[in-house]
């Protein structure tokens, strides 16, 4: 019972936690996908300022800053600003920083961006490409701009000065808007020197900041491309789900993230409400549960005590049929065992097309021996032979040892051919010649074996058991009356 409620609990921990990383993957790929929509805007955005300002470079470089080319750039100017909101103002500024020309209706001589960032940059860098620069407080507007400059130059190379519009922070403010974040929700896009240019909420003391110390920066480093990753915010202490994604021609990375709260709110609603019933459930089963133990638990003792009782008589009965087929003395299979094993062995040569081979061994001069060291001595004889008999098939799984009646021992191979079989034979008869068992009725001193070895392939209807027994005799008897101590085979 108590694994069955442990099992329940497990099973509700686990269906929990799978629904908790499927709201995390789901968030995952919402959060990459808004990314990715940030980051096309903004992309978007930038390569049409890109685009004007190349255009604008163009013309001033090939019409020059006459008073015909200025006004032929301002109307340019005014009517890419009318077509473009986003854009707060075109501006052009000469090599001495000082305003020579832009969207405005009215001129302003009195301007000068020496001291501006961007204006610095370009005097310094001979890069004709595009730069973002740092948010400020434009001095035309008051408003947070974004100033996105190209250099220009004069015939000979040399700095002419500086082609810029100034885009609105407002403008991707009033984007993010729109976008469902939920209330902890965030929204950013950062340059990829760290510089902060937005963030949703928007906050004017963000604006600009420097976030190179931070989690998701150095993970944008380490892959500058895109991810997602789970972190605590610096700016508000907030654990949010971020999704950062580069911008595809611009040095920028717009930034997605979710609260990690607001993502497992449901989650956790659902996960308290199954939790809930488990426990119920556990309970319930385990008040039930208590009572059915007790009943089990009853029925179990009588039910080992009946295991038991047929334990024990099975052993019995084990121990009596063991008994019934070993023979008493050698601790070999007995005459009954061996004549079931033979049929049995038979049988499958037959089935199988099979060798099937018998060595039938005899103590040389046994009665003798019993005459001179008593029958004692003799069954001690007869246990060491049949020790060595073991002994040599060990690796023989499918082989039979057996007492055959008196001093005659059998040995049965199954799929022994006939030299096999003599090798083995063999080997048994030099080891029971080599063990040195004292017989002084022996031509040399010791006890020895005669040998007789058979081997056929059984044909059914044509053959029978007996008959392997009975050729493997006659070479007993044929090796008996060469002098024993020997092999002999039965064609």
């Amino acid at each position: 019972m108590v694994l069955v409620c442990l099992s329940l609990i497990a099973v509700d921990a686990w269906r929990s936690w799978n629904a908790r990383e499927s709201e995390l993957q789901e968030m995952n790929v919402a959060t990459s996908n808004l990314a990715q929509g940030m980051a096309q805007q903004a992309n978007d955005t930038l390569k049409l300022a890109d685009s004007i300002l190349f255009g604008m470079v163009e013309r001033i470089e090939y019409d020059g800053v006459t008073p015909l080319g200025l006004q032929r750039l301002h109307q340019y100017l005014v009517d890419r600003v009318a077509q473009s909101p986003q854009f707060n103002g075109i501006h052009f500024f000469d090599e001495n920083g000082v305003w020579r020309a832009g969207s405005r209706a009215q001129a302003l001589p009195h301007k000068n961006n020496l001291d501006r960032e961007y204006f610095v940059f370009h005097r310094s860098h001979t890069d004709l490409g595009l730069h973002i620069g740092s948010p400020l407080v434009s001095r035309i507007s008051g408003n947070w701009v974004i100033p996105l400059s190209r250099r220009v130059n004069h015939p000979d190379g040399s700095f002419a000065g500086v082609a810029v519009i100034a885009m609105d922070i407002a403008y991707f403010t009033q984007f993010y808007d729109k976008l469902n974040i939920g209330q902890a929700g965030s929204l950013a896009l950062v340059l990829d020197n760290g510089t902060l240019l937005i963030r949703r909420p928007y906050n004017n003391n963000s604006v600009g900041r420097n976030v190179v110390s931070t989690d998701l920066y150095r993970a944008f480093k380490r892959n500058n491309n895109a991810g997602t990753l789970l972190i605590t915010s610096s700016v508000d202490g907030v654990t949010r789900l971020n999704s950062y994604r580069s911008l595809y021609n611009y040095p920028l990375f717009a930034v997605a993230a979710l609260s990690k709260n607001e993502i497992l709110a449901d989650w956790w609603r659902d996960t308290l409400l199954h939790t809930g019933g488990v426990v119920i459930l556990v309970l319930i089963l385990a008040v039930a549960g208590t009572r059915l133990v007790r009943q089990i638990e009853l029925r179990t003792k009588t039910e080992n005590e009946l295991i038991l009782a047929r334990d024990a008589l099975e052993k019995l009965n084990h121990t009596l049929e063991k008994l019934a087929t070993l023979d008493g003395l050698t601790s070999l299979a007995n005459r009954r065992k061996f004549d079931a094993c033979l049929a049995a062995e038979f049988n499958r040569a037959v089935r199988d097309s099979s060798m099937l081979a018998l060595v039938m061994i005899d103590v040389d001069q046994f009665k003798e021996y019993n005459d001179i060291y008593g029958h004692p001595a003799g069954d001690e004889c007869l246990r060491t032979i049949s020790q060595i008999i073991r002994d040599l098939l060990k690796n023989r799984e499918q082989s039979l040892a057996a007492r055959y009646g008196g001093e005659e021992l059998v040995v049965l191979l199954p799929g022994a051919n006939l030299a096999e079989t003599r090798v083995l034979a063999e080997q048994i008869r030099l080891a029971i010649q080599q063990r040195g068992i004292a017989h002084s009725a022996r031509p040399n001193g010791v006890v020895t074996v005669s040998i007789g070895v058979a081997s056929s392939i059984p044909v059914r209807g044509m053959n029978l058991p007996g008959e392997l027994v009975e050729t493997a005799d006659q070479a007993l008897y044929a090796a008996k009356s060469a002098g024993r101590n020997r092999v002999c085979s039965a064609e």
